[in-house]
């Protein structure tokens, strides 16, 4: 299986099994995965699931593409697309886990904020959609002003999700690049971690 995923049609919903053959496992998703440090150590640290990270510039999905082949990873997928699209309107329904944002664009200009993922409409729903029953979102952003406008997105879905205690030690979990670039320059993280309500 190659490890970029081209999608069969870029109109309809997926299915899983045209992501991942085995639908019994996991499928974590990991959204603007950069240059795939975050999604390659998590599928070697848990060959039980299955990862698909997400990209929209073309550098960084050839650079993750390499990495998930040179460490014969069969569990980890690239697909190059634009994130909210993705979550809005082609991922299968109630089919993953956990998606991860980490680090996404924070859009600081003031006209520009509602082009924050956590600000639209489109992947909220999107979002609740995907997500299994149970299935969580999980958030890391260096941007002050984005973490607040992600939690008052959430705040005012309290149907559909409920927020999680993240400690930092609650498990395995990666620094990503960017991650990493804003911690070496002294800049705080924050992170938050939500669950879909179950009905």
């Amino acid at each position: 299986m190659p490890a970029l995923f081209t999608p069969p049609d870029h109109f309809r919903e997926l299915t899983h099994a045209e992501i991942f053959p085995d639908t019994t496992r996991p499928l974590e998703v990991d959204l603007g995965c950069g240059d795939g440090t975050f999604i390659t150590g998590m599928a070697a640290h848990h060959p039980e699931r299955d990862f698909l990270g997400v990209e929209r510039m073309l550098g960084r999905v050839i650079k993750t593409g390499r990495k998930i082949e040179r460490q014969h990873l069969t569990n980890a997928r690239i697909m190059r697309l634009e994130s909210a699209y993705t979550v809005g309107w082609l991922l299968p329904t109630a089919s993953v886990s956990r998606l991860h944002l980490l680090c996404p664009d924070p859009w600081p200009k003031k006209g520009h904020v509602s082009r924050r993922l956590v600000n639209q409409d489109e992947f909220l729903d999107g979002l609740h959609r995907i997500l299994k029953p149970g299935g969580e979102f999980l958030l890391k952003t260096d941007d002050q002003p984005y973490f607040e406008d992600a939690l008052a997105s959430f705040a005012t879905r309290e149907h559909q999700f409920t927020r999680l205690d993240w400690p930092s030690d609650a498990f395995f979990y990666p620094t990503t690049d960017f991650e990493q670039d804003w911690l070496n320059m002294g800049r705080s993280i924050h992170r938050a971690r939500w669950q879909k309500t179950e009905r």
